[in-house]
């Protein structure tokens, strides 16, 4: 999940459009609460490979949550975090569920595009069950694709929340929300245009954007930027690090990060478990650890 890719044959717009929500101030108590999680900010990690049993004291001082696949990564065969649930959990750490998404280049006609995101979602139910995470918790799709995604891949995008939504789980997608211009000039986030092609359908947002700035680089503070802040006003997880460091988007944070790199937890004096950061609204936000 290290891609975070813009889509091939565009130009990526390097810049820092940090968007502030709107906050209600009606008094209601559903506002009331709405604003309170835009305000939440909780620190969490996220790897294609499970760190390992002897990791999680040292990374549980920092992080409330951790990223958890129900499938193979991009990238790999095995799925390391299989069984590993109720381990993490003893150690109080919140999920974020993650499942491989299909490439562009799978996904070539609406029609098949439907059963293929139909297939993914009852295989992503099936598996979530088995390692113990109950309805109605978030499943997060990997999506790798970038920029403006295509009429089938859409298609695929809604049969996948459809069905997890008949199995009782809800859905997510991980996605880019890096700004880039097409040709013309028209400017595009992939998490917008998802947004924009998924009707009145419930999904949960987890963007990447790892430009500095907005993205604060390879920092853990304890007070750390809000999800807003990613320019996705609508998201409940930030991607803002990914290791290793794209050097075309972290220049002027490049300090932050390690000499080889990649980003680190405090403590990791052996720097044995490079990793991803995140920010999210909520210390659980797949709602997993219940």
């Amino acid at each position: 999940m290290r891609h975070c890719r813009s889509i091939p044959a565009v130009l990526i717009v390097l810049l820092a459009t940090v968007l502030f929500p709107a906050f209600p101030g009606s008094g209601e108590s559903s506002l009331a609460g709405a604003d309170e999680a835009a305000r939440a900010a909780y620190l969490g990690f996220d790897r294609n490979i499970y760190p390992g049993d002897e990791a999680l004291p040292l990374l549980r001082k920092t992080f409330s949550f951790t990223g958890y696949w129900l499938s193979p990564p991009p990238g790999e065969k095995i799925n390391s975090w299989r069984g590993k649930r109720e381990l993490l959990r003893s150690h109080g750490f919140g999920f974020a569920v993650l499942y491989r998404a299909r490439s562009g280049s799978e996904v070539k006609t609406e029609a098949a595009a439907k059963q293929e995101g139909t297939s993914d979602a009852r295989s992503a139910a099936a598996s979530a069950k088995t390692e113990g995470f109950a309805v109605p918790t978030i499943i997060f799709l990997d999506i790798e694709e970038g920029g403006r995604l295509s009429t089938a891949y859409h298609a695929y995008l809604r049969a996948w929340a459809d069905e997890l939504a008949r199995s009782g789980y809800r859905a997510g997608v991980y996605c880019s929300g890096i700004r880039v211009e097409e040709v013309g000039g028209v400017t595009v986030i992939t998490a917008n245009d998802i947004r924009n092609n998924v009707g009145a359908r419930d999904i949960t947002y987890w963007v990447c954007n790892d430009v500095c700035p907005p993205s604060p680089g390879c920092s853990t503070p304890q007070n750390p930027p809000l999800v807003s802040a990613s320019g996705v006003s609508y998201a409940a997880i930030w991607q803002s690090v990914r290791s290793p460091r794209m050097k075309e988007f972290t220049a002027r944070c490049a300090a932050t990060y390690h000499a080889d790199g990649n980003c680190y937890a405090p403590g990791d004096a052996a720097h044995a478990w490079l990793l991803d950061l995140d920010v999210a609204t909520s210390p659980d936000p797949s709602a997993g650890a219940k």
